[in-house]
């Protein structure tokens, strides 16, 4: 990830408007802002959310609220609680997807 260059940028979340996404099982619900190529989030998923697709994209998660399970493709699982996070790049072995029995608010960068 690269940031590109861009002025001094003040987010209120509370402006950005949500866009709704279904996963396998709940929803999640992101407010996104986009500056070239990266992407800047607040995400939040239901309880019960199981993401429908495997990631391969690089990101910086962390995780205000709640609890996230992420699963690797190679079977490993990782639990995030709040204050924890994990950063995988777009190359490699780790396309992951995301899933949370009890909700979660994330912020990601990617």
């Amino acid at each position: 990830m690269k940031i590109p260059t861009l002025p001094f940028t003040v987010i209120d979340w509370s402006q950005v408007k949500p866009t709704t996404h279904k996963g396998e099982t709940g929803q999640a619900t992101w407010r996104t802002l986009n500056i070239g190529e990266l992407r800047v989030r607040m995400v939040e998923y239901t309880p019960g959310y199981l993401a429908d697709h495997w990631c391969d994209r690089g990101h910086v998660l962390y995780v205000l609220e709640g609890e996230l399970d992420s699963e690797l493709r190679d079977g490993r699982t990782f639990k995030l609680l709040p204050g924890m996070s994990y950063q995988v790049s777009d190359f490699g072995d780790a396309a992951h997807r995301s899933s949370t029995k009890t909700g979660a608010k994330l912020f990601i960068v990617d």
